[in-house]
């Protein structure tokens, strides 16, 4: 079971976004910026491109939904998406707020937010879904 499946199944805690019965968005703890999201179908599949097409389009969809509560949210010029995929062996994409394409850049340094920060951040998000 991936770390991430654990999230989903509440054994480990995250900074919940949104959630549907395929689908679910958490602040990724080892953000690159402030709003730093991960979207994950429920159903553990390790390389996006395994998914059915019907799983991967309501994937799309589901983060395209979070983008845009992210975008409101978060001062950004636009919302990035990154599928890298080899860290964790569950399908993700990486939803950044990018003032500029270094934003995304993955070998730079993260940042470290207190759990006040990362829930103050969850919650500017949640109310604009």
């Amino acid at each position: 079971m991936s770390i991430f499946s654990k999230i989903v199944a509440g054994e480990i805690p995250s900074y919940k976004i949104a959630e549907d019965e395929r689908y679910y968005a958490f602040l990724d703890i080892s953000p690159l910026t402030k709003g730093h999201t991960l979207v994950i179908p429920k159903k553990e599949v390790d390389y996006i491109f395994d998914l059915s097409d019907d799983d991967l389009a309501g994937l799309q969809l589901f983060a395209k939904r979070i983008a845009i509560a992210i975008k409101k949210a978060i001062p950004c010029v636009k919302v990035g998406q990154c599928v890298i995929g080899l860290e964790v062996r569950h399908t993700h994409i990486h939803l950044v707020p990018m003032q500029t394409e270094d934003d995304i850049r993955f070998n730079k340094p993260h940042l470290e937010l207190t759990p006040e920060e990362f829930t103050e951040i969850a919650n500017r998000i949640k109310a604009q879904l």
